[in-house]
């Protein structure tokens, strides 16, 4: 996959923005435990970098997903993961149905504003009980009339204490008799506040993290939120499959997030390690230290390598679950792998809470958890390698 020249434009534009606006005040937003969602996510708007790949006549620009992959690997200049990830959620995350599957209502009063960074989306699929196994959410919305009521609660939602709207799967009937729980789930848009405020029956609570400080994470709790049914995203019973699709775009843009980011830190290791003086050399002329960062080089090229075969297959509407799969279960790895590498030869400045790769450590740890454990991935690698039985639906 090569990059066009307005691949390159969108990246030069974003790292601009990035370098004015964003890297600044990293550290002061770390700090916090929250980044101004509204603000930069508007900031992002005017140069329509939140809807590349969403239809235009709701402010996208109608490209394709290679667009993401492009503007992904660029938010990797963020010096941390939190602000990236807030930004994916927007981008890749509670969007990508809305806009394939939405109604004409729904994606003009909910996603242009999305794409204009005018509204700050999240996705309301975890639950204290609920994380990786998705088809275990018991957040209920029971028809009522013209609306539903939902009773739940979702947890470790990005963007939760500032999101406007929620893209919520919740179960909207009793499972079928043969107990299959993938055709009784539905992704409803739920709006979460009005002028800031918090809808009635809308509680939050903000969760404090290892990591990914400056991206907020809230536990919301419904109690007989009542939505008109017309925010119903698609059909009724087809949220499960509507939301397996948008995860193949959100394990897409985490390994974009994370191939730049990487190769970053190796290249910030081998410049420390060609000052750092050891036993009477540069800990840079060890060759040890040299084929250590030969080895993860492979591993990040590998990545993204993969990355890429996967993007083309997918813009070419091929089914990409095995490979976004596969790159999730790469991304978070090799994440784990380099910043713990790289850390180790950073010595005790790497055990420092200031250094830039103990962050990346802290914020890296999340890859092999969030959005599917890397053992999730391997359950479904194994069935679509025919070793393990696939479940009733």
């Amino acid at each position: 996959m090569e990059w066009t020249h307005e691949h390159l434009e969108i990246q030069r534009s974003l790292k601009r923005y990035i370098e004015d606006q964003i890297n600044p005040f990293v550290d002061e937003w770390e700090e916090a435990g929250i980044f101004p969602a509204h603000q930069v996510f508007k900031g992002l708007g005017k140069l329509g970098l939140l809807g590349l790949t969403k239809p235009e006549e709701y402010g996208g620009a109608g490209l394709d997903y290679s667009y993401a992959v492009a503007m992904a690997e660029t938010l990797s200049h963020i010096p941390c993961g939190g602000i990236p990830m807030a930004i994916g959620v927007q981008t890749d995350m509670c969007t990508p149905a809305l806009a394939r599957f939405g109604s004409d209502d729904l994606r003009r009063d909910f996603l242009a504003p999305a794409i204009a960074g005018d509204m700050v989306g999240c996705i309301g699929v975890s639950e204290p009980g609920a994380g990786s196994d998705v088809s275990s959410v018991r957040t209920f919305a029971r028809t009522d009339g013209d609306d539903y009521v939902i009773n739940g609660e979702k947890m470790w939602i990005t963007n939760g204490l500032q999101a406007d709207w929620m893209c919520m799967l919740a179960n909207t009937s009793e499972p079928g008799s043969d107990g299959g729980k993938h055709h009784n789930k539905s992704l409803i848009l739920v709006p979460l506040r009005e002028n800031g405020k918090l809808l009635p029956g809308i509680s939050v609570n903000k969760i404090r993290k290892m990591g990914m400080h400056s991206s907020d994470t809230g536990h919301l709790h419904f109690d007989d939120v009542r939505v008109p049914r017309r925010y119903l995203i698609g059909e009724e019973g087809k949220g499960f499959m509507q939301q397996m699709q948008q995860f193949q775009e959100e394990r897409m843009f985490a390994a974009a997030c994370n191939s730049g980011g990487l190769r970053r830190l190796i290249d910030q290791t081998i410049e420390y390690a060609q000052q750092r003086q050891m036993f009477g050399s540069r800990l840079a002329d060890m060759q040890w230290f040299q084929f250590k960062m030969g080895e993860l080089a492979t591993e990040v090229e590998a990545l993204r390598s993969m990355l890429y075969r996967a993007c083309e297959l997918y813009i070419s509407g091929k089914d990409v679950l095995e490979l976004a799969t596969m790159c999730k279960l790469k991304s978070g790895r090799t994440s784990r792998l380099v910043s713990d590498t790289c850390l180790q030869f950073w010595g005790g400045m790497g055990f420092t809470w200031e250094n830039r790769l103990s962050r990346a450590y802290r914020d890296g740890r999340l890859g092999s958890i969030g959005g599917g454990a890397d053992e999730v991935m391997l359950g479904i690698l194994s069935k679509l390698m025919g070793i393990a039985k696939k479940s009733r639906s």
